[in-house]
Parts: C-alpha cells; sequence; structure tokens
C-alpha cells in the first residue's frame, strides 16, 4: 500500500519528526529564510520545495505542478505557521483533501471576527473598534481611555502599540505612513490591566482534549514597550489548579464557538488585577512560539507537533498527560545591537543549572537590532527546570548575566581601525601583527 502523503505550509521540525514516526510522506513547501536556513531535518521519504510565499496559493499551487505534485492525492494540507492558516483551508477545498474550515480560518485570523462571535457566544472578551486605514484615523471613535492598537490580523505582537488618547492615535498614524507599513487595517482593543496568561490545547472532534496554562512574567506587549527581556512558565495543575478552574470554561467556550474542531491551539488570556476575572484576548489555530512545544512537553508529556499533525489527517492523537510537579519555563536570550561574534554553545549552556535544553536561533555573523519589535525577536531561548517559583526567577536572572559575560558583539557602524581596537581589547591572545621583526 502506498504511504501517505500530507502538504506542509512553513517548516516545523516537530510535525516533520511526527511524519517520520508515523510513516507519513511530507511535501514541505517553505520560504527562502527556512530553506536557506541549513537547519531542516526532513524525513527520508520527504519533498522540500522553496518558493517565495507560503502564503500565496498561486505560489504553491504552481510550484507543485512545476514538480509534478499538481496530481499527487495529500491526506491533508497542515501548517503551524499563523499566516498561512487560512490559505491551508483554501487549498483544502481545491486539493480536496483535508483541511481547517475556511469560516473557522478566518474567525482565527481575524481578531474583530473572533471577538464578534466569542461576545455572541456569551464569552467574556475586550471591547475592540476596528481602524479601516491606518493612514487616515480621523473618523475612528476612540471609546477607550487606554487601548492597544494592532494588524486586524498579525502575530507576534509586532506593529502593537498602546494608545492613551487621540493624540496617540494620531501619532501612530504618522508613523505607519512615514514607515509606509503595509498593514493597514487594524483593531483598537480595550487595554486590559492584568495577568497575561496562555492556553496551549489539543481540541478532537469539537472537544478540548487537552489544555494546559502557561503565564508570563509580565505582559508581553509591557516588556516590548520597556524592551525586557521575556520570560514566561507553565502553570502547575495541582498546585495552581484555582487558575484551570477559572479559565477552563472560557477555554472551552471559545474553542466550541470558533468552530475548531481538529487541531492545536495557543491562546491569550488576561486575569484582572482588581476582580481576578478571565478576559479572552485571541486565539490561534496553531501552537504558540517561544519554546511552547519544548515546554509543553517537558512540563505535561504533550507532543504538539505531533498532535498537529494527526488533528489535520483526521487521527485522534492519543493524550497521555504527565505532570511534571517542577516549575518548567523558558527564558529568551538577547543582545547589544551588533555584529554577533560568538556566544555560549548549546552544550554550554546545557551544562548550567536548570537548563534541560537551548536553542540559538541567530547565527554567528547576524546583525542584533538596537530593540526587538516582536516576541520572537530573540537571539535564543533556554528551557528552564525548577523546584520553585522563586528559584525559576532568579536562575533566570543568574543565565542571562551569565550568557551576557560571554557573548561577544561587534559594536555597529565601527570604523575599520575601531574594530581592531574592539578586538584587541576582547581577545588580546589573538595579536595580529602588521610587520616581520619584533622590536
Amino acid at each position: 500500500m502506498s504511504r501517505p502523503s500530507v502538504l506542509l505550509l512553513g517548516a516545523d521540525p516537530y510535525v516533520l519528526r511526527a511524519c517520520e514516526l508515523h510513516g507519513i510522506d511530507p511535501v514541505l513547501l517553505c520560504n527562502s529564510g527556512a530553506y536557506d536556513s541549513g537547519r531542516l531535518r526532513l524525513p527520508p521519504q520527504g519533498t522540500l520545495i522553496r518558493i517565495d510565499d507560503v502564503t500565496n496559493p498561486e505560489d504553491i499551487l504552481a510550484a507543485l505542478r512545476r514538480e509534478g505534485l499538481a496530481d499527487l492525492q495529500f491526506e491533508a494540507v497542515q501548517t503551524t505557521w499563523e499566516f498561512s492558516v487560512v490559505t491551508a483551508a483554501v487549498l483544502g477545498r481545491v486539493l480536496n483533501c483535508r483541511s481547517i474550515d475556511p469560516v473557522t480560518a478566518l474567525q482565527f485570523r481575524d481578531k474583530s471576527l473572533q471577538k464578534a462571535r466569542l461576545r455572541s457566544a456569551g464569552v467574556p472578551v475586550t471591547r475592540t473598534v476596528v481602524v479601516p486605514d491606518i493612514y487616515d484615523v480621523s473618523d475612528v471613535p476612540l471609546e477607550f481611555d487606554r487601548a492597544v492598537l494592532k494588524p486586524i490580523a498579525g502575530g507576534g505582537t509586532t506593529s502593537t502599540s498602546v494608545v492613551r488618547g487621540r493624540k496617540d492615535l494620531e501619532e501612530a498614524s504618522r508613523a505607519a505612513r512615514e514607515q509606509k507599513e503595509t498593514n493597514r487595517t487594524f483593531l483598537l482593543e480595550e487595554f486590559v490591566d492584568g495577568d497575561e496568561w496562555m492556553a496551549e490545547g489539543v481540541a478532537f472532534g469539537g472537544e478540548v482534549l487537552f489544555f494546559g496554562l502557561g503565564a508570563y512574567t509580565q505582559p508581553c506587549l509591557d516588556a516590548i514597550t520597556g524592551q525586557v527581556p521575556i520570560s514566561l512558565r507553565r502553570l502547575d495543575p495541582v498546585h495552581e489548579a484555582e487558575a484551570y478552574e477559572k479559565a477552563g470554561p472560557i477555554v472551552r467556550d471559545a474553542i466550541s464557538a470558533l468552530g475548531l474542531r481538529d487541531g492545536v491551539f495557543h491562546m491569550e488570556l488576561f486575569r484582572e488585577h482588581l476582580t481576578g476575572r478571565i478576559v479572552f484576548s485571541e486565539c490561534a489555530a496553531r501552537r504558540g512560539g517561544a519554546m511552547t512545544q519544548e515546554q509543553v512537553f517537558a512540563k505535561f508529556n504533550v507532543d504538539l507537533g505531533e498532535a498537529a499533525l494527526l488533528c489535520a489527517m483526521g487521527r485522534q492523537p492519543q493524550i497521555d498527560v504527565k505532570i511534571n510537579p517542577n516549575v518548567v519555563g523558558c527564558a529568551g536570550l538577547y543582545g547589544p545591537a551588533g555584529t554577533l561574534i560568538s556566544y555560549p554553545t548549546p552544550d554550554e549552556l546545557l551544562a548550567q543549572p536548570n537548563v534541560a535544553y537551548a536553542q540559538m536561533y541567530a547565527p554567528p555573523g547576524a546583525n542584533l537590532a538596537s530593540k526587538f519589535s516582536a516576541s520572537a525577536d530573540m537571539l535564543g531561548a533556554v528551557l528552564l527546570v525548577t523546584e520553585s517559583v522563586d528559584e525559576f526567577d532568579a536562575r533566570v536572572a543568574q543565565l542571562r548575566q551569565w550568557f551576557g559575560e560571554r557573548l561577544a558583539v561587534a559594536e555597529p557602524g565601527l570604523t575599520s581601525g575601531q574594530r581592531w581596537a574592539w578586538q584587541r581589547k576582547h581577545w588580546p591572545e589573538r595579536n595580529y601583527r602588521d610587520w616581520l621583526y619584533g622590536g
């Protein structure tokens, strides 16, 4: 019998691993960044195709035809890439195979549609106002004392800011015009003063089979606005059972209202400081970033990559939850602006206390920006396992200090002479001479 094939939009190493484990042949379409990364590991029976845009059905269908795969019968289309969710839904209809429903996909992408659907279903959700064109906000009503301004179908807090009045809104509009912002339809969302939580889960047959909560050390937008390194941890279902009791109904009602039948999800929630009320913020039909896969597996023994693949193919994943009693979380690693010369290796990071996993995202020679503008803008990240929350917080600070002391980044905009001086300061043992004789 022939092996089943699945069409993957965007590279997800854990979904690719699951393909190999379950005897599924992936056809992976990825953009140039992933293709050139040198870090893709394809199963022996897999096919890799580089295309310019994994969100564009024209690019995808043309690439399949050029590769002689236009008549291949796929079992399903799957993506972990936020911006390809609707594309996957459309391709499922064109290729006559399983995929997320197009209307459901839209409700997971367009935040105004999402919030309207949940509001009508009685789920506590933030109030919103659609900004049809960020280039002109003269007729946009500002109904909140504070609001979060974000692209209507964005991801990772990119182009997101806090608006504290009409003046701020006009300034954001001016900046968008100057920067030639390509995403012009935005959303004004009521600001919630509270802790930011996340829920990672698996749904099958319209039922939530599993969800696990996590919490940012501080709200993600606050971290980006204040340029504070991001860290987060998973909440324990035993020691923090109250959190699960409060969030559980919101999570299940939201997934039911949005219509996700089979797949993984990443949900953002707020717990209001004054009332303790749980308020829905937004939800994506894919798993979260920032080592979410590794954290959820280390804390709950749930493989979200495998679950995503099996759900896409209509196979119920076998969820065997085993709670790790320790504190599990991750911390982003950052560096100053400039050219990245060297940093501790993952093996050196793993040798540090409480580090269970480490991964670097930027290779030596990369140019680091002066600011990070999205939650995914990290030099690297580490997975930490500790016995208490206090120990987790302490180890995050200690590890970042240890990493920073061993990080070599050449300052930006230096002359050749200044670069040589920088080299002599940081590596005096590397003595580059311009003469033959001593003296």
